[in-house]
Parts: C-alpha cells; structure tokens; sequence
C-alpha cells in the first residue's frame, strides 16, 4: 500500500519534486496545500500558484489557507489526517511557518526539502545568499521539520557546484531539479526506519532574509567582484538597479573589468572607456555593464544604450 503524503508547496522550486512524489507508486498524494491565488502582472490578473495547476491536473484537493495559524485550518487538516492516515507531510517552498499542532498531525512527522546545505543559510533566500557570498558549492538538504525555521535534523544532503555564470534563476532550477531526484528514495527510506536523522551542526548556522525589491539597490562602494556576484544571484528576483539622476537604472548583466581605474576616480560614475560602459567600484576596480534597462524602457545592451546617449 503505498504511503499517503500531503504537499505543501507553493512556487516553481515546488514543482519538480510534487512532480517526483506524483510518478512513484510508493506515494499517494492526498491532498495539497499552497497558498492563495495572487494578482500578478500590469493588469494584476489572479494567478493560482504553480504547484496548485498541477495538482488540479492531477485532479488532487486543494487546501488554500489565507493563515496557516488559524484553528480552521488545524481543523480541516485533522479531519484529514483522521480520515486518511497520512504518513507523512512533506514541504518543498510552501513560504509559510506551519504551527506545531499541524506539524505534529501526519504520523510520521513533515519532512522539506530546503535549497542549501544545512546549516549553511537557513532561511528563504537560500539560493541567491550562496551565489552572493560566492560559494563554491550549493546543494539540497532533506530534512525532518521541528519548530524552528530550517532547523531540525537532516536526513539527506546532495551537492551542487556553483558555475562562474550561474544566476539566482539557473542555480534554483538544477537545486529544484536536484530536490525532485533526492526527495523520493530519502522520503522512503526514512519511513520504513533505513535512514534516521541526524543533528544539525547549530554552531555553523548562517542565515539569510526574504528578500524584497529594495534589497537590488547597488551600492557601489562595494568591490566590483561582489557587486558582480550581487547582479547575478538576484537575477532574476528581486533584480539589481542603480540611481541615475534621479532615474533607476536595472543592471542584467556584468562581469569586473581587467583594467583597474584607480581609487581617484570617482564612484558610481558611468565611464565610457574604449566602446565599453564601465562603472567604478569602491575597490577601485571597474564593472563592465553588458545589460541594462533604463527607467521606462525596454532591456538593451550597454552598445545600444551608448549608441543613443552620450557619457
């Protein structure tokens, strides 16, 4: 008989691994748990969560909880545990705290897949903290969940090298991928007793926060190797952007010059150097902008921004 699951998960990183549970014939998906339909785009059209598409494909019900702290939502989720035994919860990007008493209704607890290697940054913008920090290597960690946000003990880890082009967009979709393939075979083993958690390591616990757009502002006194890293880990959320007279600026795409312009120059001035657009950083070193989009207009290249605006 296989082992009843109910999902909780909400955006794309979700996906892979609903989608992995869904193929194995050692797990019925019972039901799934996301969050509320949201306006989305220019025109604000209500747009369901990735993860509910599928499983209204999959035709599996949907529990969608305005508050997960309410006792209605404790109550529908134990008549369902009541009714179905379900042996285990799993979470993959639900972006909810889940109360204790849900925590503590599936027989065999909730197990997540978290985007990191625990302990290593803990918290929900694990995947671009990495790039940003620039780590070598990233990866997932399956876990079984206690009351603590990306605390409880680990049941599985899988390592991901972090390439030179990687953005915050590429790296989540290989630890998305890399979560589907690892979630199945842990998630089994834990249940029939092969494998049994193991203690974090708290003392080499760092941390990241949720991360909103104004976290994108560039500050140039910076060396131009982090705000390169920066660029790319929050492509393509929450984005980076510069101030221009008075004007924001996004900056897409960069890579630090060869050439050092010198402490004396002055920093956050655009600087065209031989055809490039360049900006100096606060380590002297210069930042060469391949991709921008100036306030109100289209992306473009730094060659065509350069063609149609003198420096």
């Amino acid at each position: 008989m296989p082992r009843r699951i109910v999902f909780f998960g909400t955006s794309d990183f979700s996906v892979p691994s609903l989608r992995a549970l869904l193929a194995d014939p050692r797990f019925e998906v019972v039901a799934v748990v996301t969050q509320p339909d949201k306006p989305v785009g220019r025109h604000q059209e209500m747009t369901p969560p990735p993860v509910k598409v599928l499983a209204q494909e999959r035709k599996i019900k949907v529990f969608q909880f305005d508050k997960i702290k309410t006792d209605e939502a404790y109550a529908i989720l134990k008549q369902v545990q009541d009714g179905m035994n379900v042996d285990a919860y799993v979470v993959v990007s639900y972006g909810k705290i889940i109360p204790d008493r849900i925590l503590a209704l599936p027989i065999h607890g909730c197990i997540n897949v978290h985007g990191s290697l625990l302990p290593r940054w803990r918290g929900a913008s694990c995947v671009q903290a990495a790039i940003a920090a620039g780590d070598e290597k990233s990866g997932v960690t399956v876990m079984l969940m206690d009351a603590l946000m990306d605390h409880g003990p680990i049941l599985a880890q899988r390592e991901e090298t972090i390439r030179p082009e990687d953005t915050g967009g590429t790296l989540h979709d290989r630890l998305a991928d890399l979560g589907a393939k690892t979630l199945p075979d842990v998630l089994n083993d834990y249940l029939t007793g092969k494998i049994q958690p193991q203690e974090q390591n708290h003392e080499q616990t760092t941390s990241c926060k949720l991360l909103t757009r104004d976290d994108g502002k560039i500050d140039w006194n910076k060396p131009a190797d982090e705000i390169e890293r920066l660029i790319r880990a929050y492509d393509p959320w929450p984005g980076t952007f510069t101030i221009v007279d008075g004007k924001r600026f996004k900056i897409m795409e960069s890579r630090s010059a060869q050439s050092q312009l010198g402490s004396e120059q002055q920093i956050g001035i655009l600087i065209d150097a031989s055809g490039k657009l360049l900006i100096n950083c606060g380590d002297g070193k210069a930042l060469e902008i391949f991709k921008l989009q100036p306030e109100g207009k289209k992306p473009m290249t730094a060659k065509e921004y350069l063609a149609g605006h003198a420096l």
